[in-house]
């Protein structure tokens, strides 16, 4: 019977019927297996099932009962069900109709997907903002089997969809016309990259069901005040400034009332911080009508007494930020809203802004990030342009760096700078980067401000319930050139000759609202004359006040951190602790819970700090657990933040045990030291330098009385956040009155790895300290050591000693001001058992020492040659010292700190022998490493010194290269070995 079966389907094709097959008698397939003809072989099936259908196999017995009820041939075969199920066979007609039903399901699905492709958001009508003209195919019903038969056909909506409100059946034309007004007029929707069913049912929620996007009389005209607002600030400073570079925001004045809309939102919500952070495109206006800075702050920056600045080098007013606490509007509860200043450099604020989100919602215990938030707006080229962008959003779900959700605005030109999109992207969108966060993307057109403020609801709502990243694509258009001054018909003719006829976003929606009756032109004129007054008795004010200092334009203030009376103290504490500090910090570290399964490398760890602590002595670890122990104890945060921190690159930290049996357990010894300390956050990031360490930037300007550090896997790397280190972390205080007590823990030394992990480039930090060389302060202060630090930029140190380590930790919380901190941190000293400190180093009355003397008891007179220098060589230099036997000749002082340089205690260490030659000696190259900056610095010293005279400093180290270091170890050596030699060599 089966073999029976399987011949007749092959007899019987959907399109053949029993009576096509006795006209025409076929001959088909079936003579390879049976004898004579298939007409007759049928005709006797058939003759067999009208006697007795039984006779014959069940998928005969369907094919006969269609044929016979008048089923056209295609329609006829049924598969048989199972003998054994009696299942019933539905009727061939059926089968279209759930064919029918599922391509309207893949219809609907398609425009889910696709629908945004064919969107218009254009507002100029130029293009596609996917770069692609073509209409996907599978939005096209004809192409998957409708006729125009069918459009009137009713067909049951499945659950994926709520396009029908109430109804659960739609005809096929209502169903195409409402997944037209969901996706493809002025919202595109990319949501169906979310590998979450709940999430797209929700988004699904927010636009899909009929007439949701309407909005009531009360909020059109709020929103046409805003619209004013933006767009007569921006004219207002154009008819005061014409050739004055603002970055305006004309064609995308709709930006002000989206981000209002948000941070109302977001309000009602209960988030009470809103942390900004925006290229140099509209900032003035989001001043002026978000943060709602004082309009004659803001027009006193373009006064020209202001250029040199009143505070240090001060910036260019579409780079600063601000902080500004005042009551929403909208919700009546206060809020905060802090703009961060930012640079020409676009995108490298966001990790910033993420960091001080991330530490505000740290210290208020806000675990969820219900109270605090981050709204990041991007340029279209620059998002999709630059990796930073990449990096940021990769930080958002991890443990130690959420910030739990930020809303991000494009700002989307078509266009950056003079490049079109075409050549400026290879993805369809610029935010297709945030699809690796499975973030949702709402593209609008910014010329329906209506279906803006939907979007900015929805996102907003999203951000609070889901705690994700969601994205907001503002497609508009830019009316001037990059700048005011520039002259965009350059490069872009058509758009700019399309432009200049283009009815600003103001003037459509006031027709708009005056056609439907919701205002009139009366009150419409009435609202421009109100704005336009407040901007000119602004100005009077502006032009009639006094010159204001930076202050104003401070993003991250410190309540309660400076004197009242704005004078800093000249004297420091000791950064010593008690002994008994010590010991119970040491005791803590050198030590785990007994149930704790540790690595048997763990246990000898442990057991060598034991040792020391029996000895009283600490090597660097101990030195830096010391160090963060007390502070934690004293109730300061201490967070460790970069690559493979927690175990330490050179496996010398391990400030995280993992149980080697209990999946997941962890212990953090330093968490464990009393009940009421501080929490030490030690993080291991994501393979990031330019995010994270931006991130911890944010995080260490929100709160001065922290410990932040950043440590590099390696001290070059700092090359790939070197955007941050230069434009923020060493300049931020003398352009936006910044200041920050980040650490830079920079692994440094020359131990034969190659030129890729040897330098941390001491010579670029020493180069971006802004002390004069040529000129000697005054060293006759009492407070000289303080005065220095408040007038540096930054500290740069190369430490020998694990006490100095700990005390200079210390001291960046003990000052009374903040400075960051850049460490040339050693790799061979970790566990060099010379480079060890006494616990007396570091008790009460003990304290950072700028500069190490040599204290051998050596006669001034018998010191022919006098060595400075910097970071591990002392130990080498040491050796060599004893090996040629020249203790009493050679005396080798150690600069602790190089910048701000110890001319004080130079000066001392010169005095002590006046008639030995100078020499600097270093392990890097003569281009690199501290030569070039303290060669005019011990020149300097030694004027004061010798009266006057020049006194020649001598030169040992590496010859001028390229390359940081050698990749041969034999070279190396040799290099070392010359090196040490020639600091011997006497003249």
């Amino acid at each position: 019977m089966y073999r029976i079966q399987g011949v007749c389907r092959r007899l019987v094709s959907p399109s053949l019927s029993l009576n096509w097959l006795r006209l025409q008698g076929s001959k088909a397939s079936a003579e390879p297996f049976l004898s004579g003809s298939s007409s007759s072989y049928l005709e006797q099936m058939y003759e067999s099932w009208q006697s007795d259908p039984n006779s014959v196999h069940k998928s005969w017995q369907a094919y006969f009962n269609n044929v016979t009820r008048g089923d056209l041939p295609g329609q006829a075969y049924q598969r048989a069900p199972p003998p054994d199920t009696g299942q019933y066979v539905p009727p061939a007609s059926s089968a279209k109709d759930i064919q029918d039903h599922l391509n309207v399901q893949a219809l609907i699905r398609a425009y889910q997907i696709s629908g945004h492709r064919i969107a218009d958001l254009d507002p100029l009508g130029m293009g596609d903002a996917d770069l692609d003209p073509n209409i996907p195919f599978e939005l096209l019903p004809e192409k998957i089997g409708f006729t125009s038969g069918d459009f009137q056909r009713t067909f049951q909506l499945p659950v994926t969809t709520v396009i029908g409100g109430r109804e659960d059946n739609l005809t096929l034309e209502a169903i195409l016309a409402r997944l037209r007004s969901v996706y493809c007029t002025h919202i595109g929707l990319e949501y169906m990259h979310i590998n979450d069913r709940s999430k797209c049912d929700w988004i699904r929620t927010k636009f899909e069901p009929p007439g949701i996007t309407e909005m009531s009389v009360t909020d059109k005209k709020r929103l046409l005040a805003r619209l004013i607002r933006a767009t007569r600030f921006e004219e207002f400073l154009a008819s005061k400034w014409t050739s004055e570079k603002r970055f305006g925001l004309e064609g995308c004045e709709v930006l002000i009332p989206a981000l209002k809309t948000i941070i109302d939102h977001s309000s009602y919500a209960g988030v009470e911080s809103f942390n900004i952070g925006m290229p140099h495109r509209g900032r003035l206006n989001v001043l002026a009508n978000v943060a709602r800075k004082p309009l004659e702050q803001l027009f006193l920056q373009f006064n020209p007494q202001l250029e040199p600045g009143d505070e240090g080098s001060g910036d260019v007013k579409y780079h600063l930020g601000s902080f500004i606490e005042r009551t929403n509007n909208i919700t009546h509860k206060p809020i905060k809203i802090s703009l961060a200043a930012n640079p020409s450099h676009l995108e490298a604020v966001d990790p910033i802004v993420q960091g001080k989100t991330r530490a505000q919602q740290f210290y208020q215990g806000d675990k969820e990030g219900k109270h605090s938030m981050s709204i990041l707006l991007h340029g279209d080229a620059a998002f999709a342009g630059q990796g930073v962008v990449y990096e940021t959003f990769h930080l958002s779900d991890l443990p130690d760096y959420t910030t739990h959700g930020t809303v991000h605005v494009i700002v989307n030109n078509q266009i950056g700078f003079t490049t079109d999109p075409r050549v400026a992207r290879s993805s369809p969108y610029p935010t297709d980067v945030a699809k690796v966060v499975s973030a949702p993307i709402f593209h609008v057109n910014a010329d329906d401000p209506e279906a803006v403020m939907h979007v900015c609801k929805v996102a907003s709502e999203w951000r609070s319930t889901y705690g994700k990243d969601v994205v907001i694509d503002l497609v508009c258009y830019r009316r001037n050139g990059h700048n005011e001054g520039d002259n965009p018909m350059f490069t872009q003719p058509e758009m700019y000759q399309k432009i200049a006829r283009h009815d600003p976003v103001l003037k459509q929606y006031a027709a708009k609202l005056i056609t439907e009756g919701v205002v009139t032109e009366k009150e419409y004129a009435e609202e421009l004359a109100k704005y336009d007054e407040i901007c000119k008795e602004a100005y009077r004010q502006a032009t009639s006040e006094e010159i204001k200092l930076h202050h104003a334009w401070i993003d991250s203030p410190w309540d309660g951190f400076f004197p009242e009376d704005g004078k800093i103290p000249t004297t420091v504490k000791s950064t010593g602790i008690s002994d008994e500090s010590l010991l119970h910090i040491g005791d803590v570290v050198s030590s785990s819970p007994e149930d704790f399964n540790l690595h048997p490398g763990q246990k000898r760890i442990l057991k060598a700090r034991k040792e020391m602590m029996k000895s009283r002595e600490a090597d660097w670890a101990m030195g830096e657990a010391f160090a963060f122990g007390s502070l934690l104890m004293e109730g300061t945060h201490v967070r460790l933040s970069g690559q493979d921190v927690e175990r330490g690159t050179f496996s010398h930290r391990h400030h995280v045990f993992n149980d080697q049996k209990v999946y997941n357990r962890q212990y953090r010894q330093l968490n464990h030291l009393s009940d009421n300390q501080a929490k030490y956050t030690v993080c291991n990031s994501s393979l990031s330098e330019f995010a994270v360490l931006g991130f911890e930037l944010g995080f260490s300007i929100t709160n001065p009385n922290a410990l932040i550090l950043w440590e590099a896997q390696f001290g070059d790397f700092h090359n790939n956040a070197q955007c941050i280190i230069d434009q923020f972390i060493c300049s931020g205080q003398d352009k936006w009155v910044r200041q920050s007590g980040l650490v830079l823990l920079l692994p440094h030394g020359y131990e034969g790895m190659g030129p890729e992990h040897s330098s941390a480039r001491l010579e670029r930090f020493l180069q971006l300290c802004k002390d004069d060389g040529d000129i000697c302060p005054d060293i006759s202060k009492d407070n000289f050591e303080i005065s220095q630090l408040y007038d540096c930029n930054w500290m740069v140190v190369n430490c020998t000693t694990p006490a100095n380590f700990f005390h200079v930790l210390r001291r960046q919380v003990i000052l009374p001001f903040r400075k960051p901190l850049v460490v040339m941190s050693p790799k061979k000293l970790l566990r060099l058992p010379e480079a060890k400190s006494s616990f007396d180093d570091m008790l009460e009355g003990t304290s950072f020492k700028r500069l190490i003397p040599d204290n051998s008891d050596l006669g001034s007179s018998s010191v022919k040659r006098h060595i400075f220098c910097s970071g591990k060589i002392y130990y080498e230099l040491v050796k060599q010292r004893e090996a040629n036997n020249m203790n009493n000749e050679v005396a080798i002082t150690r600069i602790e700190q190089i910048s701000p340089f110890p001319y004080d205690l130079v000066i001392e260490q010169l005095s002590r022998f006046p008639q030995a030659d100078i020499v600097w000696v270093q392990e890097e190259s003569k281009n690199m490493g501290a030569w070039l900056y303290v060669k005019d610095r011990l020149v300097t010293a030694a004027k004061e010194v010798f009266k006057g005279t020049t006194t020649p400093i001598k030169y040992v180290g590496r010859s001028p290269s390229v390359a940081v270091a050698t990749g041969i170890k034999a070279t190396h050596i040799q290099e070392e070995k010359a090196i040490l030699e020639d600091s011997f060599k006497l003249q």
